[in-house]
């Protein structure tokens, strides 16, 4: 007897949880379903007859078209059905009885006021390089700044990245609006802004789309203009960990807390554990009066009729379209196929669609209502479920997360990977085997929603590691390992 989960009632699969053999038995509604293939764990078999050109539903949505016949106890994947979407289509606003619900509650973490209002859920000090040739040197003046650091800082951190310089045009707004999202992010206390001086991103310019700055929070350094910016550097350093040594964690409540949504290496266990977790937990950060936001828009094709129909009003609707047919125009003016998704590894853990992979990746914003929707490098302003633009890949979505003022990162993945961004990046386990085996990597495990525990004490145990991220009491597995990356979506003529 085989162990498999059917999502939804209308669904035309089930997917099992463990390996099928040939010949083993599906005990469905009181009928018996005998394998009729080796089928792997995460995988599809189908429990209705499907016939060619037909929808195949899961999660009670189409996922793609039969290419042949499918006979029941089959199973399901790339040879027998393809995609159903096809082109950027036309959609038409509907205005929905939508009730967002809401907490007053007095729930709360321990996080850094600045100065200007904002919330910092970290201590640390940045190094912010505005062009990629001082890089190494940025390097450098990590190492030492880590030498100047008090206990009441987290660290010295700086974000290597090839651009700002011979770049024109959008590319180099782009670099611009990331980097200045992270020079006003609140988890750095202290900021060092680096330029070279005759890069086309030159401090003077990057100052402009700073304003206003505080100097005590910011400090620049031009290292053409001195003898040895090292030690320039470290003076610098210095002052802003002195400026930063006057914060103290106090009660902030959950109100102020941004979490950014991601997911990266999905299997088919991310549309059943991992997502929907991250699903429930921004509906409760959104009805205490938090903020979530989420990107990786190529990620919302087949399934974004979903979010459109909680768009808070027409001009949110409208940016949500946009949001996905401007996406789809850019895959068109570079003669890619829109569809080109998912990927191997995707495949392997059993996702054959973009549709299937799309209906488990927008479970991440769960069903709060859509309040906003952000460009590349803009900041969320309103509370609530905010959409962004941003691809899929893993480093450049968590970097514009982060750009977008996303205290964390709730990172789900089914196949693993050791990737952190520049803010806290939690990764979530859709199954307990890579749990068990990339503990080093995973900071929760959603597996045991299939296993031994129920949802609710596991949607409690999340919740409190959020509250325990954000107070500090829980350091994230990328930031023990030192992983802190960020990429820069580009897409023009580099001189």
């Amino acid at each position: 007897m085989s162990q498999f989960i059917k999502i939804n009632k209308e669904d035309d699969v089930v997917v099992l949880l463990a390996d099928g053999v040939k010949g083993d038995t599906i005990s469905l509604d009181d009928k018996n379903i005998t394998l009729l293939q080796d089928t792997p764990k995460g995988h599809k078999v189908a429990v209705k007859e499907i016939s060619k050109g037909n929808d195949v539903l899961k999660y009670g949505y189409s996922i793609g078209k039969a290419k042949e016949n499918i006979k029941i106890g089959e199973w399901i994947h790339s040879h027998n059905m393809s995609t159903g979407l096809d082109g950027i289509l036309e959609y038409e606003f509907n205005k929905n009885d939508l009730n967002q619900p809401k907490r007053d509650e007095d729930i709360f973490f321990k996080g850094y006021v600045r100065e200007n209002g904002d919330v910092g859920i970290r201590n640390e000090i940045w190094v912010i390089n505005t062009v990629g040739c001082i890089n190494k040197t940025c390097a450098l003046l990590v190492k030492e700044g880590n030498n100047l650091i008090n206990d009441k800082v987290d660290g010295v951190h700086y974000f290597e990245h090839p651009h700002g310089c011979s770049q024109l045009g959008s590319d180099l707004e782009n670099t611009r609006k990331i980097l200045s999202g992270l020079v006003n992010h609140p988890n750095a206390a202290g900021v060092l802004v680096v330029g070279l001086g005759c890069e086309n991103n030159t401090l003077a310019s990057f100052k402009e789309i700073l304003e206003p700055i505080n100097h005590n929070r910011i400090k620049f350094l031009n290292i053409q203009d001195v003898e040895d910016e090292i030690e320039e550097g470290k003076k610098l350093i210095s002052e802003l960990v002195e400026y930063a040594s006057k914060f103290e964690r106090e009660d902030v409540h959950i109100s102020k807390l941004k979490i950014g949504l991601k997911c990266g290496g999905s299997d088919a266990f991310s549309g059943i554990t991992a997502n929907p977790l991250l699903g429930r937990l921004s509906d409760e950060i959104v009805a205490l009066g938090g903020t979530s936001i989420q990107t990786e828009v190529p990620e919302m094709f087949g399934a974004e009729t979903i979010l459109f129909d909680r768009a808070v009003n027409k001009d949110v609707f409208d940016k949500s379209v946009d949001l996905i047919n401007d996406f789809k125009k850019y895959f068109i003016r570079y003669d890619q196929v829109i569809y080109e998704n998912p990927s191997p590894g995707n495949k392997k853990g059993g996702i054959t669609t973009l549709e299937e992979k799309s209906l488990g990746c927008v479970q991440k914003g769960g069903k709060a209502i859509v309040t906003d929707v952000l460009g590349y490098g803009e900041r969320a302003v309103k509370t609530g479920l905010n959409l962004l633009y941003g691809p899929g890949n893993d480093q450049v979505a968590v970097t514009v997360l982060a750009a977008a003022g996303a205290h964390m990162v709730l990172f789900t993945t089914g196949r693993g990977t050791p990737f952190g961004g520049s803010v806290p990046t939690l990764k979530i386990s859709t199954n307990t085997d890579l749990y068990n085996k990339k503990k080093h990597w995973i900071d929760f495990n959603a597996g045991e929603l299939i296993e031994t525990k129920d949802t609710q004490s596991v949607d409690d145990s999340f919740f409190n590691l959020i509250l325990d991220t954000a107070s500090g009491d829980y350091i994230a597995q990328n930031e023990r390992n030192g992983y802190r990356e960020i990429s820069i979506l580009k897409d023009g003529v580099t001189l």
